[in-house]
């Protein structure tokens, strides 16, 4: 199957039974792929995006980088040239994959009425893309943050259908303050007045509330080192703070001037909003809380047994404030035969996963790419 790359893809997988129950009817998966699945359907890699990333992990035949740019392509780590290479986009996000914003039986959004699904929903509609696409078993799923995830879930759901599985700075179960910050972002977005409980699809959009979300999750994603070296208490010129409601002083300059800090999180706030859709920020936000690969299955040993046959990567950034290098340590303790984490060394915090291309790609190829 010759693919190109870098062009998104939809193909519908019929109805999805889902955990909590009910049926989400008429499932669209929207994808990416890159290369060229053998004729066996073995030579095939998942690559798992974050909670507001997308299927373009790579520049392929368009003329937008990837967010793990140089990671996939010819010649790269992951060679295009020898493996075929998918991104699906997550159950309930605004991407293409049925979520929220598209369009129910009745040829209105689902808007308040789409249900919650959780990762391991997305996994088994993400099985559903891989029968259509004819892969037999997957070379390596890979995945960072909530990503990592569903590359979890998928080893554990599909032990038959993996033969190596890469979680990066990830966990085996969302902690009691991951969830914590979760909630303070949801809430965010249903208190915006333009929220109308979820349907708002024909008036004004709940953007304040998204972009608090945004601002909120953001400060989870640096470490509190890289934005004091980064910014510090600097001030930024020209940018009057009465217009964000208050007047205060920032340290050395006048009460025209605004921390730098907070423009950076403006910035990173306006940019979600451009392009993302609250109702899926909810939706997703809301199944990473609910991930535990241990769910229904015993134990964490006891769920993760069933990958025995598996091959791991686990990797953690060390100077992780949101997925702690030690929950990294707990999922590789639980895990069959003898699993060492693997460190990503950098600064950034919990994005490093994302920043540091180069020291991810080394571990995929010393990993799972030298054969």
């Amino acid at each position: 199957m010759g693919q190109g790359g870098g062009v998104l893809r939809s193909v519908g997988i019929g109805a999805l039974p889902l955990e909590a129950g009910g049926v989400l009817p008429q499932v669209t998966m929207a994808f990416e792929c890159w290369g060229t699945l053998n004729a066996a359907g073995n030579n095939a890699v998942l690559i798992q995006h974050a909670l507001t990333g997308s299927t373009h992990v790579s520049r392929g035949d368009s003329e937008e980088d990837g967010w793990w740019e140089g990671l996939v392509g010819p010649g790269s780590v992951i060679d295009t040239e020898k493996y075929f290479v998918v991104a699906a986009n997550m159950l309930g996000g605004c991407y293409g994959t049925t979520g929220p914003s598209s369009i129910a039986d009745d040829g209105a959004p689902y808007g308040s009425r789409f249900p919650f699904v959780t990762i391991r929903d997305s996994v088994q509609a993400e099985a559903r893309l891989a029968e259509r696409l004819g892969i037999s078993k997957w070379h390596a799923v890979v995945g960072g943050s909530m990503g990592g995830a569903r590359a979890l879930e998928w080893a554990v759901s599909f032990p038959e259908r993996v033969r190596r599985c890469a979680v990066v700075a990830s966990c085996a179960a969302s902690t009691a303050e991951q969830i914590a910050f979760a909630q303070a972002q949801v809430l965010a977005i249903r208190q915006d007045p333009h929220f109308a409980g979820g349907d708002y699809y024909d008036g004004a959009a709940p953007t304040a509330g998204l972009g608090l979300a945004r601002r909120i999750a953001h400060i989870t994603y640096r470490s509190e080192a890289e934005m004091g070296a980064r910014f510090g208490r600097s001030v930024q010129p020209g940018e009057d703070p009465l217009s964000h409601g208050r007047l205060r002083p920032a340290a050395g300059g006048s009460v025209q001037d605004r921390y730098q800090v907070e423009s950076y999180l403006d910035h990173q706030a306006r940019k979600l909003v451009s392009r993302f859709d609250a109702n899926s920020y909810i939706a997703i936000t809301e199944a990473l809380m609910s991930h535990d690969v241990a769910r229904d299955r015993g134990t964490l040993q006891d769920a993760l047994a069933r990958t025995a046959g598996v091959e791991f990567l686990v990797a953690a950034v060390n100077s992780d404030r949101l997925y702690f290098p030690a929950q990294s340590e707990e999922l590789a303790a639980a895990l069959p035969g003898d699993v060492t984490v693997r460190r990503i060394d950098s600064g950034i915090g919990h994005d490093g996963f994302l920043t540091e291309v180069g020291a991810v790609g080394e571990l995929l190829r010393e990993s799972f790419f030298t054969r």
